[in-house]
């Protein structure tokens, strides 16, 4: 018999204090409270997504009443571009027109490791080549996750790409060149997915956050309808990680799922796939211990 659920739930947090936001921290004194939320509705527009858990493709299709929950699921962190929507889908137009491709492109670069002072915008980067089972994407969007800037600071020297690097792990765009084995995607297909197929063990070179990208077919699908290339991009990789988390915890119906950060890119998608799948829970009843720094005195 399914658990009643409460309206809402308490939560007992213990703030501390500080003077500053230096390393060397002066504690000024602490709080204890307890906190009174309203437990979420689910609401009926979460999607139904479906996996091929062996390569991790994944689509998803959405009701009708899409909008508000587009803006739920693709969280702004991992939406780095802002462009308005007759500008997004001019440039979809002119990526499928595209009859010729050039040798060089416009890309972020980095040639060493380091701050963001490192990145450089290029102009004359060569357009990479594809390989008998890859693709060629012209970006219509691409979206930022921390290991981009964990792989500039030069944090997986061991296992990286060699310098100089355009990052970049999402992307949606179109293809616009097919090598030899590629089999179900063809020139003009609208595609999205995360570049990489192993995070940290030899990522690519030419990242998505340039004018094209090479891709092996295997780790693209087909753009849903629904979805607008910023909305796509969002998605690949925070959902791999969500989905991956979950199984590795082995879940399934009727497990208790407590998600930390709910509201962030991973974590909102991690209740999107258990409510997909009728595995939604709540526990309730949190004891948390909250370290907070305030401002500056």
């Amino acid at each position: 018999m399914a658990e009643k659920i409460p309206e809402s739930f308490h939560t007992k947090a213990s703030l501390v204090v500080y003077k500053d936001c230096k390393e060397t921290r002066d504690k000024v004194g602490t709080m204890e409270t307890t906190m009174t939320t309203a437990v979420p509705k689910l609401t009926t527009l979460h999607p139904r997504i479906s996996f091929n858990s062996f390569s991790l493709r994944f689509s998803l299709t959405f009701p009708a009443k899409k909008t508000a929950l587009v803006k739920h699921t693709c969280s702004p962190s991992h939406i780095p571009l802002r462009v308005s929507a007759s500008s997004q889908s001019q440039a979809a137009v002119e990526a499928t027109k595209v009859s010729s491709i050039p040798s060089e492109m416009k890309a972020c670069v980095y040639g060493e490791y380091g701050g963001v002072e490192v990145l450089k915008f290029d102009d004359k980067v060569s357009v990479p080549e594809v390989k008998e089972d890859q693709v060629l994407i012209k970006v219509v969007a691409a979206a930022l996750n921390p290991v981009d800037a964990k792989r500039r600071q030069g944090k997986f020297k061991a296992t990286d790409s060699p310098l100089p690097t355009v990052p970049g792990y999402d992307v949606a765009g179109v293809v616009v060149k097919v090598g030899n084995q590629v089999k179900e995607l063809k020139e003009g297909d609208a595609v999205y997915g995360n570049i990489n197929e192993k995070a940290l063990e030899g990522p690519k070179q030419f990242g998505s956050l340039a004018e094209y990208t090479a891709v092996e077919e295997k780790l693209l699908a087909l753009k849903p309808k629904n979805l607008d290339f910023i909305q796509a991009a969002g998605l690949p990789l925070a959902i791999e990680t969500a989905y991956e988390g979950l199984e590795r915890t082995g879940f399934s119906a009727g497990k208790s799922i407590l998600v930390l950060n709910g509201a962030g890119g991973v974590g909102s998608l991690v209740i999107q796939v258990c409510y997909s799948k009728q595995k939604s829970y709540f526990q309730l009843d949190l004891q948390l211990d909250l370290s907070l720094i305030y401002l500056h005195s």
